[in-house]
């Protein structure tokens, strides 16, 4: 796996303001962007997705959003050779690399690489689609007991079965091939649960006043990951015209709730998943944390020369 010199990781759940905190400390270090979020890759959908605005985006060089079809499927792996040669590209100029992201999957398969696993099989993903999450997550814990896979992800659940069935090996047992000795920089950012709740629900509620229901309607077909964008089937079950005004609100509050358990599971993660540093942006203001990230940076010598 390519040694990650000169990369910085800013990570951590969504609505915590990552996108204009790493556009500000890329700016104070000399630094690029390469986005680890698993549907700002693909293109439009920008505010279904919460993509960072036309402001933000101007700032530094930003890679990897808007940058996939959503037709195409994505994964991990793919996502890490897209990565890579975007830090490569960044580095090929004299600039440092800030990987910033929510996708706690994709962000190890970065740090740490993956182990070799089967390709899909058709005929076997079309048996296992065809049986309810409660049977799947069944046969997962019966075929790997230690399993990490979120449960009620079913398109998780199906591939570590696919893994576990096509490899005779856990799927857990992947983790083994994730490079330990990997010396990797950032910091971890999070927000009090109230104050992360509260930016959810305001994030969504200002996604509907700005058109988030036109934006999908006029959206072509997606492919099986595009389509688990959060929001996307509640608004696309929304029915045409003036008959679906009064079913916002409840669409509305359907987005906020799964995205605040989304927010959950994504905290679950990095703190179980990482040694980054934890920087608590409820008890700092904008300014103070570009600061203490960017004075970090330095410090550990991902920004040397840049002072």
């Amino acid at each position: 796996m390519t040694e990650l010199k000169n990369v910085f990781f800013i990570v951590g759940p969504t609505a915590t303001g990552k996108s204009e905190l790493s556009a500000d400390v890329a700016c104070e270090i000399g630094a690029e962007i390469v986005s680890a979020d698993a549907f700002q890759i693909y293109r439009g959908f920008d505010l279904l997705t919460g993509k960072p605005d036309t402001k933000t985006l101007g700032k530094v060089p930003h890679h990897l959003i808007g940058t996939i079809s959503p037709l195409e499927e994505m994964n991990a792996e793919k996502f890490r050779k897209l990565a890579l040669a975007g830090i490569t590209e960044i580095h090929s100029r004299g600039r440092l690399a800030i990987v910033v992201g929510g996708s706690g999957l994709y962000i190890k398969a970065l740090t740490h690489g993956l182990s070799l696993v089967p390709s899909v099989d058709p005929d076997l993903r079309a048996q296992l689609n065809e049986l309810s999450l409660a049977d799947l997550q069944k046969k997962l814990r019966r075929l790997d007991p230690k399993t990490g896979v979120d449960l009620k992800n079913r398109r998780r659940v199906v591939r570590a079965i696919e893994i576990c069935l096509l490899s005779g090996q856990s799927a857990s047992a992947q983790r083994t091939g994730w490079q330990k000795d990997s010396v990797i920089q950032g910091v971890f950012v999070f927000r009090e649960r109230d104050d992360l709740y509260q930016r959810i629900d305001r994030r969504v509620e200002k996604m509907f006043e700005a058109g988030v229901i036109e934006e999908v309607r006029s959206a072509g077909a997606t492919s099986e990951t595009a389509s688990k964008m959060i929001g996307l089937r509640e608004i696309r079950e929304l029915p045409p015209g003036r008959d679906a005004a009064g079913l916002v609100p409840q669409c509305m509050a359907t987005i906020q709730q799964a995205t605040r358990r989304y927010a959950k599971r994504q905290l679950t993660w990095f703190r179980r998943q990482t040694n980054f540093q934890s920087l608590n942006l409820s008890v700092l203001n904008h300014v103070e944390a570009v600061e203490r990230i960017s004075q970090l940076a330095k410090t550990l010598g991902v920004a040397q020369g840049n002072d």
